[in-house]
């Protein structure tokens, strides 16, 4: 006699196939909607009007097929992931998932990387003319070029800073002269570095969720995080860094609100004050931030010092460039009658608003999508007192957290396009969303409630592979 096992989830209907899972076939379709609908409408509004300013609406790309030198490890590497990534993810001891996880996302950015060849993939990226190496010899000497930064952000202005380097404060532009002064020059040295330190985002992710949430969540989370669609655009872009940075500032203040650490507090501040220099629409990693300090309000009410070490450290990297003459507030300022004096200021934002959101797809992947339907569903559903469901509600909390932050920057109307690069540091935490796809639906299933995990992580490997294969992706 054959029995369907009952779903868990609440309005699930009691048939061969439960709800729940269909709902997140529903979601991934409605997000493959989106994309369409984006290329479609984009592609007629370019060829007519032309005031898209891309070559393959939504994304910054042009359609060019190509094989390279990356293809066979790109291929090896997302085979291994799908075949042995959950299992290891499941039973390996946690100092080695982290590690392993870490060099995993090495791997698939590298190799997606040199897809198009070490000098067009890797060693050029950088070097562009938009890009921050064209600026190097400009900082010879740092102070007077910290001072005189903002004469040199508007269009009109004398010897105008190219389009990343007015478009970000000068701690990101400072990166890349230090690796100059240490010997590591050259765009090859620089891409290295933005795919190394780009690569631990994924670990400094995996480390919040554990800390805020619980273990099988981050381990959940930690195949869809390696092999992450964002990995395209991660290998080779200073955002890469800048999510990094960015994602070990919220990591560290989830350890210290959890472990009640005043030194991890200190650290998450002073990387949240680098964040804020890096790139001014960071400043929106401050809702990620609070969704931490909501989740770990016991810990505070517990020791709150660790407000005052957050604040300490948080003060230091603002401090140094404002003694050093460099004013946040003015080249924010400069920055956005900038945008509007390019291209920013004629694509239309009626495309622009939704379409941004085609490209969060693409960079998170139709698994991500059927994530975010469920992690909806936590938060609407009734909130157990089993512990699972609490580490639950707690990662649909912080994921909702991402969520707002990338809205909210959609809706300013300073992210008209690339979004693809310049959402990283956003869209990485709504990766996490996809642990919930891992919980078994039904007592004994080792499916995910009718979808396996590695469909699902093949779908991801799949939307990366062709999208790095059939597009040359520029920035």
């Amino acid at each position: 006699m054959i029995r369907t096992l009952p779903s868990t989830e609440p309005g699930a209907a009691h048939s061969g196939v439960p709800r729940g899972p269909s709902r997140d076939l529903y979601a991934a379709g409605a997000a493959v909607l989106l994309v369409t609908a984006a290329v479609l409408v984009g592609r007629h509004i370019q060829g007519t009007g032309r005031t898209l300013f891309v070559d393959w609406p939504p994304l910054l790309a042009s359609w060019e097929p190509h094989l390279g030198p990356g293809t066979p490890a790109a291929v090896l590497v997302a085979i291994a992931t799908v075949a042995y990534g959950p299992a290891l993810a499941a039973r390996l001891p946690w100092r080695a998932l982290v590690p392993l996880t870490w060099g995993t996302a090495m791997a698939w950015t590298s190799s997606l990387a040199l897809v198009d060849g070490w000098h067009r993939g890797i060693a050029v990226r950088l070097t562009t003319r938009h890009e921050y190496l064209q600026v190097i010899d400009r900082f010879h000497d740092i102070p007077a070029a910290l001072r005189g930064f903002t004469r040199h952000i508007l269009l009109g202005s004398p010897d105008n800073w190219p389009a990343h380097i007015a478009g970000h404060p000068p701690a990101a532009t400072l990166t890349f002269v230090l690796l100059d002064r240490i010997g590591l020059r050259g765009g090859g040295w620089a891409g290295a570095w933005c795919i190394t330190v780009g690569a631990t985002a994924c670990v400094a992710v995996l480390v919040t969720v554990r800390a805020l949430a619980d273990e099988g969540l981050a381990r959940g989370a930690a195949p869809f995080l390696a092999l992450a669609p964002a990995a395209v655009w991660m290998g080779v872009s200073a955002d890469a860094y800048f999510a990094a940075v960015a994602a070990w500032a919220v990591a560290l203040l989830a350890l210290a609100v959890t472990g009640r650490s005043l030194w991890w507090a200190g650290a998450s501040g002073l990387l949240f004050g680098l964040t804020c220099y890096l790139s001014y629409g960071l400043t929106l990693v401050a809702l990620i931030a609070a969704a931490v300090l909501v989740l770990g309000r016991h810990g505070i009410r517990g020791r709150p010092a660790l407000l005052l070490a957050l604040l300490a450290g948080l003060a230091v990297v603002p401090t140094a460039f404002t003694l050093a003459g460099f004013n946040w507030w003015e080249a924010y300022h400069l920055l956005v009658t900038r945008y509007y004096q390019g291209v920013g200021g004629i694509r239309p934002y009626g495309y622009w608003v939704w379409a941004n959101l085609a490209c969060t797809v693409l960079i998170t992947g139709l698994a991500t999508a059927a994530g975010l339907r469920r992690t909806g569903a936590v938060l609407v559903r009734r909130r157990g007192d089993a512990p699972d469901r609490a580490a639950e509600a707690r990662l649909a909390l912080l994921v909702s957290a991402a969520l707002l932050a990338l809205l909210v920057a959609d809706l300013s109307g300073m992210s008209k396009a690339e979004t693809e690069r310049i959402w990283l540091p956003f869209a990485l935490w709504l990766l996490p969303a996809c642990a919930f796809l891992t919980r078994p639906r039904a007592l004994g299933s080792a499916r995910t409630g009718g979808t396996p995990i590695r469909t699902w992580l093949t779908v991801q490997a799949l939307l990366a592979l062709l999208l790095n294969h059939l597009l040359l992706t520029g920035w």
